[in-house]
């Protein structure tokens, strides 16, 4: 039983108690605090109002000769990426809406009968018209202008973090405009990193895998860390059957460290990117090689098996006479099965160029289209288990 000089000290109790009750909520969590990271209450809080939501029109869009013109909507997801207000998206987004590019282009003109415009959770019914600055298809990204810049919300940009670092397991959080939802969130974790997948025009991209839901309008938006930081631009996601579908668990984004090397071309207006530049310029000069596998496209039981190297781009084909042919490379040799897979294998694989590590296609086509012709790229490359230098002078070689 309590003696009266104890009331005291137990109301003192009872009332800390309630206040922490009543504070907890709003105290920062000491595990957060410690890690750098904020709750996803913060990060949609500071966040959230520089996503913005994308809309897309054509007005008689022909879908198919044999069927009448029809209105084509639509849309996706973006987010603020510089000081200028400019917003990053994903390129298939907006591709529908562009008319095919100029030579020398600064930005992509929009067909006559398209317009494109963005709007804001904070004013999600005032809809921004936007120009599209530049593209860059093979990352399946591009970069959104308002035209009066005045006129803009003054959100800032959102902080770009560092994709080369993340790792499976920890966490993902998504905001964007799923099925026209304005600024919905969701989360989950980064299931894994760096599966390659065919993008938007066939170049591989070592996307992040998440299991935070992404779904059709997700497209464009921002995939954050635990940090509030953007590691990834939400891009696809793996549906039940062919075609769209809704979210299965497996959703796809492009690492952020490929947008911020491809800011600069972005900004400088047009398509850019190694796809834009292999068909503007055919007279770029060439190794006179194919190479269509990267290593890691071959089941790991086969490597095993033809104990090849951790990584590299496998040599397809030699163009007669060209650089390569000259130099000594070789293609394959003969064939290799597993399962209903067959791979060429006998012939050279590049583990190496310049000293920089090969592992997807796109590295050696980025290399070479930063050269010129006249350059001599030393290649090192594995052939039956030996790795040997090899020199090849860069030269114009006629595509047929």
């Amino acid at each position: 039983m309590l003696t009266h000089k104890q009331y005291p000290m137990l109301l003192a109790l009872v009332l800390f108690v309630c206040l922490l009750k009543i504070a907890g909520p709003g105290l920062p969590n000491p595990a957060y605090a410690a890690s750098g990271e904020i709750s996803t209450v913060e990060v949609v809080s500071r966040y959230g109002p520089s996503v913005v939501a994308v809309h897309m029109m054509v007005e008689g869009f022909l879908i198919h000769p044999t069927l009448e013109p029809q209105d084509y909507q639509g849309g996706g997801s973006g987010f603020v990426v510089d000081d200028e207000g400019r917003i990053v998206t994903n390129y298939h987004v907006v591709a529908a809406a562009l008319q095919d590019p100029e030579p020398g282009a600064t930005e992509l003109a929009l067909l006559p009968e398209a317009t494109i415009t963005v709007s804001f959770i904070e004013d999600p019914d005032r809809f921004f018209p936007v120009r599209v600055r530049g593209a860059n298809p093979d990352f399946d990204l591009a970069l959104l202008e308002i035209i009066d810049p005045e006129d803009r919300p003054k959100v800032g940009p959102l902080p770009l973090g560092d994709s080369a670092g993340i790792k499976a397991g920890e966490k993902a959080i998504a905001i964007g405009s799923p099925f026209g939802l304005h600024s919905s969130v969701t989360t989950g974790v980064v299931s894994a990193i760096e599966r390659e997948r065919p993008g938007l025009i066939g170049i591989d991209i070592p996307f992040i895998q998440t299991d935070a839901a992404i779904n059709p309008g997700n497209s464009g938006g921002p995939l954050f860390n635990a940090h509030g930081e953007v590691i990834g631009i939400n891009n696809a996601i793996l549906a039940a059957g062919s075609g769209p579908g809704s979210f299965l668990g497996v959703g796809f984004a492009v690492p952020v460290n490929l947008l911020k090397e491809s800011m600069d071309a972005l900004v400088a207006g047009g398509l850019s990117g190694v796809a834009a530049a292999l068909a503007e310029l055919p007279d770029r000069p060439r190794l006179g090689l194919s190479a269509a596998l990267s290593v890691e496209d071959f089941p790991p039981p086969l490597r095993r098996e033809l104990n090849l190297p951790a990584h590299g781009i496998v040599i397809t084909d030699i163009s007669p006479g060209g650089p390569a042919d000259r130099a000594g490379l070789i293609g394959p040799t003969g064939a290799a099965s597993i399962g209903r897979l067959t791979v060429p294998v006998g012939g050279d694989i590049i583990v190496a160029a310049n000293g920089e590590k090969m592992r997807r296609i796109i590295d050696l086509q980025q290399l070479v289209l930063r050269a010129k012709a006249g350059d001599v790229v030393t290649l090192t490359v594995w052939r039956d288990g030996e790795m040997r230098q090899v020199e090849v002078t860069l030269e114009v070689v006629a595509v047929e």
